[in-house]
């Protein structure tokens, strides 16, 4: 019965929490995004409404219960008892007599291990906490990576947009020229197949644009198919930390250490826990009795557990400590690796920023004076077309290279933030 009662509770409890979900989720998609959607909003919005991030906050909570949970005493036992009931019994004045007894029993430790289990449970819910916020943070990148993604097939199909309209002025030149018997119908046809690539291009960019936008959607929680506003977004172009002060940002906030010290804690504790199986087990049973013989009266009795089998104990200890001894060992590789990944992230923000500067500063203006000048000369009747084209898909080649720089700043950051532990908020 109480197995069934048991599967019983977990399926509503399953039930509601499946609702819970279901009710989120709706709520989500039935709040529009701000137009213009930025970087902090699309962040915040995927910490609230991601169901990873519930469910890791709930376990959290969850365990924070535990320590009140192991250390308290275990629950007394009431006994009512027929302690002795004759086969042959006397009839008596009274009536029918027997002994009978009513007693309350409760055990307890004679060592700390209550409260050695309430720190381990303690550490646990750090651990657990931690975690959590691991979960946050892993959510927050997750967003904005898409976010970027998303930002970048947009600003590419505005640079296409701009390489379109670029491409049928060239048709017109090229005709006005043949028009006028200073060019020839090649020249015509060159330009009009330059038009019809960048429109196969167009297309394609526009299915990609449309898989970003439903990647963003499910990374914010929301259906894929909701419409995602203008972005707003410009990535840093500030100096990242120094890689001294990144490293002590990243050992003093990242979430796996804490988790990690947090095992730590907890690896302690076990041990401590098991050495207090050295220690007995105390038992006092107090209540009420009546015997045929004197009739009513109190009963008292006190035991003592006798942990004679040393073996099973000395290997409880020494398996606690080979676990102490990995916990140290998973943190200091978590303190190594988070070290590798926090430098190998900056080195990423300052590879990424120098190329968008030079990108934005000297190349792009040099190759929109180059374009502007070949077209100039063509449209003048001096030049050739094949010279136009070549500094058109020139300017079109460092066009995309930027937006391409820009987006891979944008995440460079991002990944930088979420490497020392923080979250990445929009830079102006």
């Amino acid at each position: 019965m109480s197995t069934f009662v048991s599967d019983q509770l977990r399926v509503r409890i399953v039930a509601c929490a499946a609702l819970l979900v279901v009710q989120a989720s709706a709520l989500a998609a039935s709040l529009p995004l701000p137009d213009p959607l930025q970087l902090s909003d699309a962040t915040e919005i995927a910490i609230h409404s991601r169901a990873e991030v519930s469910a890791a906050n709930a376990r959290a909570e969850a365990l924070a219960q535990r320590p009140a949970i192991v250390g308290a005493l275990e629950d007394p036992m009431i006994s009512p008892a027929i302690d002795h009931y004759p086969f042959n019994m006397m009839e008596e004045e009274g009536g029918r007599r027997y002994d009978w007894s009513v007693s309350v029993e409760q055990r307890f430790p004679l060592s700390g291990v209550r409260g050695h289990r309430r720190a381990a449970a303690r550490a646990d819910a750090r651990r657990a906490k931690a975690l959590a916020n691991s979960t946050e943070l892993d959510v927050a990148l997750e967003a904005q990576t898409s976010f970027f993604m998303l930002h970048e097939r947009r600003q590419m199909l505005r640079v296409l947009d701009e390489q379109f309209r670029l491409a049928q002025q060239l048709v017109s030149v090229s005709s006005s020229r043949y028009a006028s018997g200073t060019g020839v119908q090649a020249d015509v046809l060159r330009a009009e197949v330059e038009v019809a690539r960048l429109q196969a291009t167009q297309q394609s960019l526009a299915a990609q644009v449309r898989a970003a936008e439903a990647m963003l959607n499910a990374s914010l929680g929301r259906p894929p198919q909701d419409r995602v506003p203008q972005l707003q977004s410009v990535a840093s172009r500030e100096e990242p930390p120094p890689v001294p002060a990144a490293l002590q940002r990243a050992l003093d906030r990242r979430p796996e250490l804490i988790a990690g010290a947090a095992e730590v804690e907890r690896a302690f504790a076990e041990i401590d826990v098991m050495r207090s199986m050295y220690k007995p087990m105390a038992m006092v049973r107090v209540g009420r009795a009546s015997t045929m013989a004197e009739g009513p009266g109190a009963m008292l009795m006190i035991g003592v557990s006798v942990p004679i089998w040393r073996e099973r104990l000395r290997a409880g200890v020494a398996e606690a400590r080979a676990m102490q001894r990995m916990a140290n060992a998973d943190l200091e590789a978590m303190r190594r690796m988070v070290e590798g990944e926090a430098t190998a992230a900056r080195e990423t923000v300052s590879a990424a920023r120098a190329q968008a500067l030079v990108l934005e500063s000297e190349v792009i203006p040099r190759a929109r004076a180059a374009t502007d000048a070949a077209l100039a000369a063509y449209s003048s009747g001096q030049g050739t077309l094949v010279s136009v084209i070549e500094s058109v898909r020139a300017l079109w080649e460092v066009q995309a290279e930027q937006v391409m720089a820009e987006a891979a700043l944008g995440a460079a950051w991002a990944r930088f933030e979420r490497s020392i532990g923080t979250i990445q908020e929009a830079r102006p």
